[in-house]
């Protein structure tokens, strides 16, 4: 075995592809990264050399100019980069999830505009449907879109877009409730609105401001925000999908591929905490020998290794399924979920080797140690997938009595 994570029936490309992906995180990413995240930089040289590799438009069709790859291609080689640093794998997720949406329920019009640029990462995506009040409970959305002649005009405030800043198109998620009669169900009167915009804070287009970034306590470097909307007003060709009422529907579409992303992350932050952990454990002596060989040390080299392998093997079979065109919410659930846990474990773990040094900012445990906690509740929270998968064990498990 020469590492942890390794899939297998893999083709030559994607073997190269994640070769590739691999060897620039070496290094490109992990050498600089921790230096990054410390002065919450984005990380513009980074982001161009994925350009440059064609990461942006990795399972955008070939027609559009994109690399036409599969979700396991592209999830792999978010773990890949997650290892390096969890904050890119986020700068790339959000444009994959809109193109995703784009591709998948776009109308013709839609995908020739947008995707061709996307592929290229000249147009940069980011995914809005959280609001400050929001939480969990999707139906509770307050933003609102309204038809005026050929427009709509949005109103409304959001909360938690990543590259809400640097970002040129945002899916947005609001109420539209001209066709849906009162009383309608609220998940059937929502509807994706796509916005471009320009790059940057402040207004970025009249009746669309982007206030600045979200202080947080990790995943840094990568811009959090909010966004604005005061009579924002958009065509109305740039309903996805040219259809009012289908926005619930495309954005969780999005959300079950986003899952796969989540815990493909925790993959990769977990693989990283392993390698600092195994790594540091055979160079620290105690009692006169490397604490690697100390049972206690050795215990929890066997348990992260473990959770590392078995996230990553639940991870596959999510990315699996949803390639092969069946339904896999459950799997995604199952994946995100646990993925999230034994990430925050291993890097826990990891910590905990590394003893007090790891409570030190000149060792990289430190910040997988502020970046772990990301995972547990974005794209859904445990609660949240714990409850999807719960309730799809009924229906596949019914009892007939």
């Amino acid at each position: 075995m020469t590492r942890l994570a390794q899939t297998a029936g893999l083709n030559d490309v994607q073997r190269e592809i994640l070769a590739t992906v691999r060897d620039f995180v070496d290094k490109e990413i992990i050498p600089v990264a921790t230096g990054l995240e410390h002065r919450d930089e984005y990380p513009t040289e980074i982001v161009e050399g994925l350009k440059e590799l064609g990461l942006f438009g990795l399972m955008i069709p070939e027609e559009y100019g994109g690399l036409g790859e599969s979700l396991l291609t592209y999830a792999l080689c978010v773990e890949e980069i997650a290892r390096g640093w969890m904050s890119v794998s986020g700068i790339i997720n959000t444009h994959f999830i809109v193109a995703y949406m784009l591709k998948q329920h776009g109308t013709q019009e839609q995908k020739d505009t947008f995707l061709p640029r996307m592929a290229l990462g000249e147009v940069r995506g980011a995914f809005s449907m959280s609001e400050p009040a929001l939480g969990s409970d999707v139906s509770a959305i307050s933003s609102k879109g309204v038809k005026d002649g050929e427009e709509y005009v949005l109103n409304g405030q959001k909360m938690w877009l990543t590259n809400g800043g640097t970002s040129t198109l945002v899916a947005v998620l609001a109420r539209s409730d001209e066709g849906h009669p009162e009383g309608t169900a609220p998940h059937k009167s929502m509807t994706t609105f796509l916005v471009e915009k320009e790059a940057g804070f402040g207004e970025v287009r009249p009746g669309l401001t982007i206030p600045g970034k979200i202080d947080k306590m990790g995943y840094k470097g990568v811009d959090t925000t909010e966004l604005i909307m005061d009579d924002l007003r958009i065509p109305a060709n740039r309903v996805l999908g040219g259809t009012t009422g289908r926005g619930f529907y495309q954005m969780m579409d999005g959300v079950e591929v986003g899952r796969v992303n989540v815990a493909a992350r925790g993959c990769g932050v977990a693989q990283r905490a392993f390698e600092l952990g195994v790594s540091y454990a055979q160079q620290r002596h105690t009692f006169g020998k490397p604490i690697a060989q100390h049972q206690a040390i050795q215990f929890k080299l066997a348990e992260m290794a473990t959770k590392v392998e078995a996230a990553h093997a639940m991870m596959v079979n999510a990315a699996r399924k949803k390639d092969s065109g069946e339904r896999n919410d459950l799997e995604a659930g199952m994946a995100k979920y646990l993925a999230s846990e034994y990430c925050k474990e291993v890097v826990e773990d990891a910590f905990r080797i590394h003893g007090g040094y790891g409570f030190s900012k000149e060792y990289e445990i430190e910040r997988l140690y502020r970046e772990a906690p990301m995972l547990l509740i974005g794209e859904g929270t445990a609660e949240i997938q714990k409850m999807i998968i719960g309730r799809r064990l009924l229906e596949e498990y019914r009892f007939q009595g």
